[in-house]
């Protein structure tokens, strides 16, 4: 979420205007960041956010690195008219994008609209330009479901669909149509939506490929996963032949489930945001995020080991977790993965790694 507040730190600030019920600057948030955890440095530049990331990045060097953005990338000032929360970055700090070295943006979520169609037209060309893809969301509907195509070998692709369900904050008003702008949104989970998403992926599928579905659903707090999220996501595997399920919305990290040697994210939680300093959730400890390394079968697309390195947003930027507060995820996510099957293991360096029956003991 690099809109509003992380925008404020970066070096060309939108205008901080808001329209909300509380706070009507932007640099509001900033203050409160401040006031939390001290004053933020004063010479910061476009890779300052993602601070501890970066390293962490450089050092598993995954090969696709993907990412749910939940902002507009607009100089708008057009606000959706009552909507409570709009989230802006400036087009002139899509560099913070590139710095982290993003290969695809989905933007199928609550925010990508904040700032109106025109904002989105300007979102999606200022990431074309930036070289960074997208999938979610177009000018048309042809264009929200085309997915983000990666050529890993002359063989085989990594192709990346993202859509949205309304239970996230995601208005009926922004679903993309043959003539109009907007994104791919989910009306249920109900068999025929599945059916529909299948009949979408084997269009664009080859023989090989892996397909990735980013998913934007439920409740921004609380890790309860409905058994009706549970049966859309396993048929999304068994009926769509999707390889790994990216869900997100919570501001928190979810259970994990391995279903026939697939992964399924329920909710990944946010890696940035700008809730530093406000109350009102502590118990979810939203400031503590998760990176997700997953290594996939080439040939099955089958899930071979998921590592997680624990994060925490302190001064407006990414920081590895102390062994404390990733002793304190593990915990948790093992309590919530239990009724999966699944379980965290803490290791020595402070990461995080999944079991799951057929994994045990694979994990050094």
């Amino acid at each position: 979420m690099t809109g509003r507040g992380i925008d404020q730190i970066l070096p060309h600030p939108s205008a901080p205007e808001l329209y909300e019920s509380y706070v009507h600057c932007a640099r509001e948030y900033v203050e409160l960041a401040e006031h939390a955890n001290g004053k933020i440095p004063e010479s910061r530049g476009f890779s300052y956010i993602w601070g501890d990331a970066l390293a962490e990045l450089d050092r598993h060097r995954p090969v696709l690195r993907i990412a749910n953005l939940e902002t507009a990338v607009t100089s708008s000032g057009e606000a959706w008219p009552g909507k409570g929360i709009h989230y802006r970055m400036n087009p002139r700090n899509v560099e913070c994008l590139t710095e982290v070295g993003l290969d695809c943006c989905v933007l199928a979520n609550n925010h990508t609209l904040d700032w109106g169609r025109e904002g989105l037209a300007e979102t999606l060309r200022v990431l074309q330009t930036a070289a960074i893809s997208t999938a979610g969301a177009g000018m048309n509907l042809a264009q929200a479901r085309e997915p983000a195509c990666f050529q890993l070998s002359d063989r085989q692709r990594v192709l990346v669909f993202a859509c949205g369900t309304l239970d996230c904050g995601i208005l009926p008003q922004w679903e993309a149509t043959a003539s109009r702008p907007g994104l791919y949104v989910l009306h249920d989970l109900s068999s025929r939506t599945v059916e529909e998403i299948a009949t979408h992926i084997r269009s664009k599928r080859r023989h090989n490929d892996i397909v990735i579905l980013s998913l934007h659903w439920g409740e921004n707090w609380g890790y309860e996963v409905s058994e009706d999220q549970r049966r859309f996501a396993r048929r999304l595997i068994d009926v769509a032949g999707v390889d790994l399920v990216y869900g997100h919305s919570s501001h928190h990290p979810k259970p994990i489930e391995v279903y026939r040697g697939k992964l399924i994210l329920y909710g990944c939680g946010d890696l940035l945001n700008d809730y530093e300093g406000i109350g009102g959730y502590e118990r979810f400890r939203a400031e503590l995020g998760l990176m997700y390394f997953p290594e996939l079968d080439r040939e099955t697309g089958n899930l071979v080991r998921l590592l997680m390195r624990p994060t925490c947003i302190r001064q407006l930027k990414v920081n590895l977790a102390s062994l404390d507060e990733a002793r304190w995820l593990a915990s948790v996510l093992s309590r919530e993965c239990d009724r999966f099957g699944t379980s965290i293991l803490l290791l020595p360096d402070g990461a995080l790694a999944l079991e799951w029956p057929q994994a045990l003991g694979a994990i050094a």
